[in-house]
């Protein structure tokens, strides 16, 4: 079978155009798998995976368990809160302590960025990054591509505004260099408190003026404001960021035409969007979520092809 052309899926820059699209082309084949009566396969049943994650997730942590059960992997759950990583273990200890359990992959999430590349150096396992830190989150970049490309046909030359806190985000980077990658015109929409110095020289356009970039896109990716990773203030009130830079229905009517909204979850209701832009027509959440384990089963299956070829 087609492999990837890297032994890890690290970040978006370190994958091809080429690795893209096959991951696409084996998600949309796993998106029949997954809807169909029996939705396991036993494409994974010799690999054993562990899941390590040192900051707390819910959504990823459990699209991925979802995704490797889905592929029959044996399953190996790890999380730092109730571990001897709060005895002051080091992450190669902890990881060469799974390793000694003959893990074959390991899926991670670490508060520091570059944790991943670290790990890649020193242990032999597939190496999948969950997120770290404020860097990057492919999977995630992977799966909101795919989703706009399930929706809105081929991505070049389309116009995707990312609106929020940029500044703290993992998924923004992330979607940044897979978007490009793959032909669209992105920018960044937000407070200048909450948009990074240099995020110009990504070639991204850059912009503080909700109403405008909406006018300008054809799709818009909310992101959440990250309160638990923001030490300093840097808006008044959550009220007054809803005000600016809040999506709401009334908003979306006065446009003329219809885009495509999306939201990596979880969602603040009433402060990035309210409830009614949620669950309407042009809102492509549920979707992402769906889509999340297709593409985690494209990316696990092919990188265990990587791995055995």
């Amino acid at each position: 079978m087609s492999l990837l052309s890297t032994k890890h899926l690290l970040g978006i820059n370190d994958i091809t155009l080429d690795d893209i699209n096959l991951i696409f082309k084996t998600a949309d084949n796993f998106m029949e798998v997954i809807n169909r009566p029996i939705k396991k396969v036993p494409s994974l049943r010799d690999i054993t995976i562990a899941n390590v994650f040192f900051e707390n997730s819910t959504r990823t942590k459990i699209s991925f368990e979802l995704a490797e059960k889905r592929l029959s992997a044996d399953v190996v759950n790890f999380s730092s809160s109730s571990s001897s990583v709060t005895k002051g273990e080091t992450l190669i200890d902890t990881v060469n302590n799974i390793l000694a359990m003959k893990v074959d992959m390991v899926v991670m999430r670490h508060p520091a960025p570059g944790a991943h590349q670290f790990l890649a150096r020193h242990i032999d396992a597939n190496i999948i990054n969950a997120g770290d830190g404020t860097h990057e989150h492919p999977t995630q970049a992977l799966l909101d591509a795919f989703s706009l490309r399930q929706k809105m046909g081929d991505l070049n030359g389309k116009k995707i505004v990312i609106v929020g806190d940029i500044l703290h985000s993992r998924v923004a980077l992330s979607n940044i260099y897979c978007l490009q990658r793959l032909g669209a015109k992105v920018r960044v929409c937000g407070p200048p408190t909450l948009l990074p110095k240099h995020i110009s020289s990504l070639g991204v356009e850059v912009s503080h003026n909700l109403k405008e970039s909406l006018t300008w896109c054809d799709a818009a990716n909310m992101l959440r404001i990250q309160l638990e990773r923001q030490e300093d203030k840097y808006f008044p009130s959550l009220r007054e960021y809803s005000l600016q830079y809040g999506v709401t229905l009334p908003m979306l009517e006065k446009l003329d035409k219809e885009i495509v909204l999306m939201h990596p979850g979880p969602i603040n209701r009433g402060v990035e969007i309210t409830s009614e832009v949620a669950d309407s027509e042009q809102s492509i959440i549920l979707n992402q979520v769906e889509n999340g384990v297709a593409i985690r089963m494209a990316v696990l299956y092919l990188l265990a092809g990587k791995a055995n070829d």
